[in-house]
């Protein structure tokens, strides 16, 4: 159970959050802290040239793909009506595709409509920076000079210090994660109206991921249901946004648990040690 402590204009609000690890339980406390916030935001999000810029990424590897192909075809005429549906806040997210795949894993994988995607790399190309500086440095996924091979290159740095590694995974994390908790902590840094409505109909428009229902101490039958719960895992959004909600586990890991070496890649992380007795005892210092 990690359990949020957020300051919100002198108040103090709790909010009680269940995620399921595989090899260990997490129960983390945080305490009100102060923070640089961000206002005004949505006029460089909707401006022209991050519209631009965002097609020109979301298009990366994919310019051969029809719906690509007849969005460039009329891509100012598209552009400028992407940006008055925002400006005007008449902009609704289209339907998902989906698809499993197995990496091993079986996963569903959902496409938004690619005009959708050009609103999300024109989202985080203005947010994500906001965030990128508040992540520690063993944070691997979905960030500019990190990836999967920086991860191995730190993982065997570690593995020569330290004899004893714990390996763990969230089960089910995409599907599994809180909208509310995810608004709370997008609102840590971002102030802005405007740019948090945005968030907030990306969000809210997700559409159905795989059943995953986990029952805790205290829980009613109904206890899983009563919260939205969920990103699809094809966005650049939900990948961007899921290590804004690890981020606070990862600070805990590093700063409360001094775990000498940790390394996260999405939902999969190691922790390394000297002894196997202290790889023991975290799982259990942090379900103090």
């Amino acid at each position: 159970m990690i359990e949020y402590v957020r300051p919100c204009r002198g108040a103090i609000y709790s909010i009680s959050f269940h995620q399921s690890l595989r090899s260990c339980s997490i129960a983390l406390r945080l305490t009100p802290c102060t923070m640089k916030t961000y206002n005004n935001l949505f006029a460089q999000i909707t401006a022209f040239n991050n519209l631009l810029l965002a097609a020109q990424n979301a298009q990366k590897g994919k310019k051969n793909q029809s719906n690509v192909a007849r969005f460039n075809l009329r891509l100012e005429e598209e552009l400028f009506a992407l940006q008055r549906e925002l400006q005007e806040k008449s902009y609704r997210p289209g339907p998902y595709r989906s698809f499993m795949i197995h990496d091993p894993k079986e996963r569903m994988i959902s496409a938004a409509p690619y005009r959708d995607r050009v609103v999300h790399h024109a989202l985080c190309n203005i947010t994500a920076p906001i965030f990128e500086r508040t992540f520690i440095h063993d944070s691997y996924a979905n960030r500019a000079g990190k990836g999967t091979h920086a991860a191995i290159i730190r993982y065997q740095h570690y593995a020569r210090k330290y004899p004893y590694v714990l390996k763990c995974d969230i089960r089910k994390f995409f599907p599994s994660i809180d909208h509310e908790l995810l608004k709370l902590e997008l609102r840590w840094k971002i102030t802005c109206p405007d740019t948090l409505w945005l968030m907030d109909l990306i969000i809210d428009n997700s559409n159905p991921q795989e059943s995953h229902l986990a029952y805790f101490p205290g829980d009613t039958l109904f206890t899983p249901h009563e919260r939205q719960r969920g990103l699809p895992i094809g966005n650049l959004t939900s990948q961007w946004w899921g290590n804004i909600y690890l981020n606070r586990f990862d600070h805990f890991i590093k700063e409360t648990l001094q775990a000498p070496g940790y390394i996260r890649y999405v939902d999969d992380f190691v922790l390394f040690a000297r002894e196997k007795a202290t790889q023991q005892e975290q799982p259990d210092q942090s379900e103090q």
